[in-house]
């Protein structure tokens, strides 16, 4: 969630929050830097994880509607906190969950598993299309202090106040599931 690897010869100084390091026989150290030191690590044997299961990677053909679908039959709650679960499509976090609503013009308070079929449809779509422009936002909040450069970087994503890029009305802010969800009250119809 908040934390990067990063790839220094041994003899390197040792990366700030470092919280991990392996290093191999070439004299390549591998790190994990987590400046939130949310990170786990686990080391299994080959062929003996037994994690928890996550979903289809959202930026591949597995990550088909039909399946999204299957995994929102059950979920009666609202469709942010389902898309932050990672049961039911891996890697999206609570940034990229606010920015693909908005992106699909979908309410975060909308019912999961009440999407019609387009709508899912555009919300898939969405989330690839924010997935697939992070790599060059990602870890932003480490590179960028200036609230100017944020409010550039992100569509809704801690804008409260600040007018929507599509239609201008002033963006909203809430806590849901513990998170702070942000949204246009105007494009993101339930």
């Amino acid at each position: 969630m908040t934390g990067d690897w990063a790839f220094s010869a041994v003899t390197d100084p040792v990366p700030p929050f470092e919280r991990f390091a392996v290093e191999t026989d070439r004299g390549v150290r591998v790190s994990l830097v987590d400046p939130r030191a949310l990170s786990v690590v686990r080391w299994h044997p080959p062929g003996g994880y037994n994690g928890p299961q996550v979903g289809p990677e959202p930026l591949s053909e597995a990550f088909a509607v039909v399946v999204f679908r299957q995994a929102l039959a059950r979920r009666r709650g609202p469709i942010k906190p389902v898309l932050l679960d990672q049961r039911v499509v891996a890697g999206i976090g609570n940034i990229y969950a606010s920015e693909a609503l908005w992106e699909a013009g979908i309410a975060p308070t909308a019912i999961a598993n009440a999407l019609t079929t387009p709508r899912l449809t555009r919300l898939r779509d969405a989330i690839r299309v924010v997935l697939g422009a992070a790599p060059d936002a990602r870890y932003f909040e480490r590179a960028i202090s200036d609230a100017q450069e944020l409010d550039r970087r992100w569509r809704v994503y801690g804008r409260e106040g600040r007018p929507c890029r599509r239609c201008g009305s002033a963006i909203r802010r809430f806590v849901q599931a513990g998170r702070s969800t942000y949204f246009c009250a105007v494009c993101q119809r339930r």
